[in-house]
């Protein structure tokens, strides 16, 4: 008697089902919607990169409005452009930084050295190797800009994935090393999966950064000739060169929708995602969400897309069998033989390097220029450990509790990209009224505009770290009612210490570089000089006294190499010996 029923049910359950598979989903066409837009925006920007170079001088940037959205485009582009080149690098660089102790020893110095390389520094040797490369096109310009972005960007994300990589829990090493997993086996499914929500907070943090070096990157000098690419950079660097404040606001506003809209449409859902990831024991009382995940979570369009990518990770997967190598116990003598022929090697290379640049500015620069430049580079020291204890003192318990409640870090997350990304450089003509007419003193007020724009690394960095405290020691520090400044000192401080370390030490690297542009500020015909290496720097390469910017960039290496090994990397070897998960 149930059979007529059942079977109608089971029919009716049937043709729902088919129904559900061959109608047409909402998801799917909004998904194809975006999708399609998108890619149609990408190929017009990439269409601009590629048009001749005499297209500049037919059609120069101009402060009309109505080009904002086109100049939006072209610098949106070459951010996730440069983005994907940093991440590209450090999955390479930061990995082998991480897992081969000689290779650290030589990459971790390079990156000290490179973040405290002016970006006019790079500009200044890779904008003609470019341009030589595509003659009369304006890809060469083009990428001589995202190449000056990518400098701002790769060196935080690469120290962020090494410091991750370094902080794998133990028991997490002990499981990968039972399974005998291969080197990429171990990578894709322990480091990779582990060091992710902290690479996102990164990524979105060296995306912000990126802004503050888009004016330079955009309106590139080369020799006597300035060649301004459109974007919002040079359309804010020209409103700055004819002291048009409306223009000014106006790429200012620009800049704030495109944060807002790759915030909605790429960060966030990526939040989302790598949320997933986090290590805990138990659940999360509050996940992150995305209206823009959601959708995309119920296409079955993006799975079509991304089939191609699936079947080469998966072929890849199956076509490493390999088990991981065994240690193998080794003469101490062979081994204590091959680490000092690479320590013999390395410190061979420093050492030819070191001889270089020691007989170009003995040949050109006098003693006493070298010792002004070590003098000038401890009074911008001094203002680089003030501005990063004040700094920390601040954005250390915001950072905390906004990390620790998932909620205010989804609302408040686009308000500290857009306080991350806002150019400092546009307050400088503010800063410089001010002094002019309160008759400030330049070496104590000019001095917060070098940590305006890296003083967010570590707001970002202590976010990431607090979030990713597992929710079982934050239970269990509720069960044993551990409070106030025993929480901070049992909990809180171990939890954020080693992401701490890593947004500090970008941030001091980021100040470095910022004093070049911080020390010396001009608006119109007002200039406004601080004593310090980066006004120095700053002043030799307006005059084009190339021996003097080698002198000061060579300085600044050695103050920010010393100031690294001295404070930041003992720092983060108590992280990784005391702090450990596991």
């Amino acid at each position: 008697m149930d059979f007529v029923p059942q079977t109608a049910r089971g029919l009716l359950s049937l043709s729902r089902q088919w129904r559900g598979r061959v109608a047409p989903s909402w998801a799917d066409a909004i998904a194809f919607l975006l999708l399609a837009g998108g890619a149609v925006l990408v190929i017009r920007g990439a269409e601009g990169m590629i048009a001749p170079l005499s297209r500049l001088h037919i059609a120069p940037v101009t402060l009309d409005p109505a080009n904002l959205p086109g100049y939006a485009l072209r610098t949106t582009l070459r951010m996730f452009a440069a983005l994907g080149a940093s991440l590209v690098f450090t999955f390479v660089v930061a990995t082998l930084a991480a897992k081969s102790r000689r290779a650290g020893m030589v990459i971790v110095p390079a990156l000290d050295i490179l973040q405290s390389v002016p970006i006019l520094g790079f500009l200044t040797f890779t904008v003609t190797f470019f341009m030589g490369l595509f003659p009369a096109s304006q890809l060469g310009v083009e990428l001589a800009a995202i190449f000056a972005i990518f400098t701002s960007q790769a060196w935080n994300m690469a120290f962020s994935f090494y410091q991750s990589l370094r902080s794998v829990p133990n028991d997490l090493e002990e499981v990968a090393d039972s399974f005998a997993l291969s080197p990429w086996r171990r990578f894709i499914r322990l480091d990779l999966p582990f060091a992710t929500p902290a690479l996102v907070w990164n990524a979105m943090m060296s995306m912000s950064g990126g802004w503050f070096f888009v004016v330079a990157s955009e309106a590139i000098s080369v020799g006597d000739t300035r060649i301004m690419l459109p974007g919002i950079g040079s359309y804010l660097a020209l409103a700055i060169d004819r002291q048009d404040f409306v223009s000014v606001g106006w790429a200012v506003a620009a800049m704030a929708v495109v944060i807002l809209l790759y915030d909605q449409f790429v960060f966030r859902p990526v939040v989302v995602w790598a949320d997933r990831f986090r290590f805990e024991q138990t659940a999360s009382a509050h996940r992150p969400r995305s209206w823009a995940y959601d959708l995309f979570r119920r296409t079955r369009l993006l799975p079509v897309i991304f089939a191609p990518l699936t079947a080469l990770g998966q072929a890849l997967m199956t076509l490493d069998r390999r088990v991981a190598q065994r240690a193998r116990r080794e003469p101490t003598e062979r081994s204590d033989v091959g680490r000092w022929l690479w320590l013999a090697l390395v410190a061979g290379a420093v050492g030819w390097a070191v001889w270089l640049i020691a007989g170009y500015v003995a040949h050109n620069l006098s003693a006493g220029d070298v010792l002004r430049a070590f003098g000038l580079g401890v009074i911008t020291m001094v203002r680089v450990l003030v501005l990063i204890a004040l700094a920390s003192l601040i954005w250390v318990p915001i950072g905390v509790w906004i990390g620790l409640r998932p909620r205010w870090a989804e609302r408040l997350q686009p308000v500290a990209q857009f306080l991350a990304a806002f150019p400092a450089n546009v307050l400088f003509p503010f800063a410089v009224i001010a002094i002019v007419h309160w008759h400030l003193n330049p070496d104590i007020w000019l001095s917060p505009l070098m940590v305006l724009g890296t003083q967010w690394y570590i707001l970002f960095n202590v976010i990431a770290g607090a979030s990713a405290i597992p929710n079982d020691l934050r239970e269990a520090a509720g069960m044993f009612g551990v409070r106030r400044w025993q929480w901070w000192r049992s909990l809180a401080i171990p939890g954020i210490f080693p992401y701490y370390v890593t947004g500090a030490l970008t941030a001091s690297g980021g100040s470095w570089n910022a004093s070049i542009v911080a020390e010396l500020v001009m608006w119109g015909n007002q200039k406004l000089t601080a004593t310090g290496l980066g006004a120095y720097i700053a002043q030799a390469t307006a005059d084009g006294d190339f021996p003097r910017v080698t002198l000061g960039i060579a300085v600044m290496s050695i103050f920010v190499i010393g100031f690294n090994r001295l404070l930041w990397r003992p720092l983060y070897a108590y992280a990784d010996r005391r702090l450990r998960l596991g």
